[in-house]
């Protein structure tokens, strides 16, 4: 069974909003290296729109900067499964809607995909992790008081997590890995 990991760039003040923080290269990289090796990324209907209107474009295009396009191809083959209720038709490849109830759905998803999948909704994730579904929490910390915006892990229910590493970036940026005691 595929684990569950949760990663997601956050400011020092907690604000989740993706326009609140840069990515340099060295990020960039690290990032596409976590997607590669995933079996799939998994997403609620937001997080996969707002993928949607963008990245396909950047697939296809022969001025897009080479590590964004990289991404861009990489998470076009990428299977991508999404959580929604509202919406049934997915048009960008390899894209699946988890069917059946959440907990369901996300254990046999886990299940068929052994090599995990990464988890980039912070709505979605609140609700995993209340059901226990989540295995490993990937935060991404930007050395940036955002001051603004959606923060992470409001009314979430309290767990315990054992430290499992740290990654620091030339930019001050620190990666921090933890699993579900």
């Amino acid at each position: 069974m595929g684990q569950l990991t949760f990663g997601l760039n956050v400011t020092l003040d907690g604000c989740c909003d993706h326009r609140a923080i840069v990515a340099d290269d060295e990020l960039f990289r690290y990032w596409t290296r976590l997607m590669d090796a995933a079996g799939g990324m998994l997403w609620g209907r937001t997080v996969y729109e707002l993928m949607e209107s963008y990245w396909p474009a950047v697939a296809r295009d022969p001025k897009a900067r080479p590590l964004d396009r990289d991404w861009a191809r990489k998470l076009d083959a990428k299977p991508k499964y999404v959580v929604s209720s509202a919406r049934r038709d997915f048009p960008w490849s390899n894209t699946h809607l988890v069917k059946g109830d959440l907990a369901g759905g996300v254990k046999d998803l886990k299940k068929r995909t052994p090599r995990g999948l990464l988890l980039g909704s912070p709505a979605l994730a609140k609700e995993l992790h209340r059901l226990g579904l989540i295995d490993e929490y990937l935060l991404v910390v930007h050395p940036i008081v955002a001051g603004h915006g959606p923060t992470l892990f409001v009314d979430w229910r309290a767990s315990r997590l054992k430290f499992i590493d740290a990654k620091h970036f030339k930019s001050g940026v620190v990666a921090l890995r933890y699993r579900r005691k």
